[in-house]
């Protein structure tokens, strides 16, 4: 049976690399795999929801220990929020849209993207389980979080 795009599964990544003066950076990372089935979304969400968001940036602020700074791609699902309004403990600052050389979570995907070239998984568990491994290898590699942060040319110190 032929898989077409409407029902063929998919995995959903949402990641931010994180900087806190005198400590190692941070990746925080959620996965989400779902179905389309029929519809918009037939039943089940595709990928994440604004909640989800709140969420990550929630462990963000938790793993930090301390306020946090958002600058966000100006994608579609976190253009405007609605917990931005809320009293989550962030201050959310967006880029220009298509800044991709802003945003230190770019050079992720494609370090990402890379290391899973030529690679088969036969069900979304097995991709889901690739891609957690891949991501958990490069929370332990903090020289390589630097260096996305670096490559964004954004002056992160403290004010």
């Amino acid at each position: 049976m032929r898989a077409t795009a409407a029902n063929s599964p998919r995995l959903s990544v949402a990641a931010l690399v994180a900087t806190k003066p005198g400590h190692r950076p941070r990746l925080i990372y959620r996965t989400h795999s779902g179905r389309r089935r029929g519809g918009r979304n037939g039943g089940q969400r595709k990928g994440f929801t604004e909640t989800d968001y709140a969420q990550l940036v929630d462990a963000a602020h938790q793993q930090l220990g301390g306020p946090v700074v958002l600058v966000w791609d100006n994608s579609t699902p976190t253009s405007a929020p609605r917990w931005r309004r809320s009293s989550r403990p962030a201050v959310a600052d967006g880029l220009p849209p298509y800044a991709h050389e802003l945003d230190p979570v770019e050079p992720l995907w494609s370090h990402l993207k890379r290391s899973l070239a030529n690679l088969t998984k036969h069900t979304i568990a097995e991709l889901t389980a690739l891609v957690k491994t891949r991501l958990r290898r490069m929370q332990h590699r903090p020289g390589l979080l630097d260096g996305f942060l670096a490559s964004t040319d954004l002056d992160l110190s403290p004010v």
